[in-house]
């Protein structure tokens, strides 16, 4: 079970955050203090930075995967995944290194995660205004895709705050290497029958970089989709 019998949520002490960042010391020694009340450990995985972002994360007490090059969000995670396990995890917090996703959040993701529930993803759109508007509108047009897809109504289907029972999520086998993660993941749970809950979330950008190229990952995205609907 997901859960306990009796519905309790998610236990911090089986939860592991995974944090996949490049490029990201001005913030990511902060977000992995901030984590240390809602999960028992924090793994950052470092894609390819040049700024010292692992050490930071290091210094502030997280367990650091490093990638010498980088390999996209999707490998990322995926080794960040491959860590919490050996952690002992059952539960996987993942969220965005450059200070988007509140921290303080986190313990809501735990709490929605109750029988019958095998994912929580957040949602930005009840303040979808506050989202730059070409993320805003590309969400929006990502998002009705996948609700068709699933059959489901998917609110937001690019938001990295997300908590996953990690055996489950292991044992689908996602394959997508960048971007694309998020929407492989939403995809693969519905189709599995697994249960998939949205909670809302604070939305904040500031001086961070976004990481995605708008035309390169909007193409992977498309031929992803061209895959799964064969």
């Amino acid at each position: 079970m997901i859960a306990a019998p009796d519905g309790t949520p998610a236990r911090r002490e089986r939860t592991v955050a995974v944090i996949p960042c490049r490029n990201e010391s001005r913030a990511i020694g902060t977000l992995v203090r901030a984590l240390a009340a809602s999960v028992s450990h924090v793994v950052v995985v470092d894609d390819g930075s040049v700024d010292g972002t692992g050490t930071v994360a290091s210094e502030a007490g997280a367990w650091v995967v490093r990638h010498e090059r980088s390999e996209g969000k999707g490998a990322a995670l995926a080794a960040g995944w491959r860590r919490a396990a050996a952690l002992g995890a059952e539960w996987v917090l993942m969220l965005d290194g450059d200070g988007q996703h509140a921290p303080t959040e986190a313990a809501g993701f735990l709490e929605a995660a109750r029988e019958g529930v095998r994912l929580v993803v957040g949602n930005r759109m009840p303040e979808s205004s506050k989202m730059p508007r070409v993320r805003r509108w590309t969400n929006r047009w990502m998002s009705r895709r996948i609700s068709r897809m699933t059959g489901l109504t998917i609110p937001d289907s690019q938001c990295g705050y997300r908590l996953a029972h990690l055996p489950t999520l292991l044992a689908l086998g996602l394959k997508t290497r960048h971007f694309e993660i998020e929407s492989e993941m939403l995809v693969a749970f519905a189709r599995a029958g697994h249960g998939i809950a949205f909670i809302p979330v604070s939305v904040r950008y500031g001086e961070e970089q976004s990481k995605i190229s708008v035309w390169r990952d909007t193409w992977r995205w498309i031929r992803w989709r061209r895959e799964e609907r064969r």
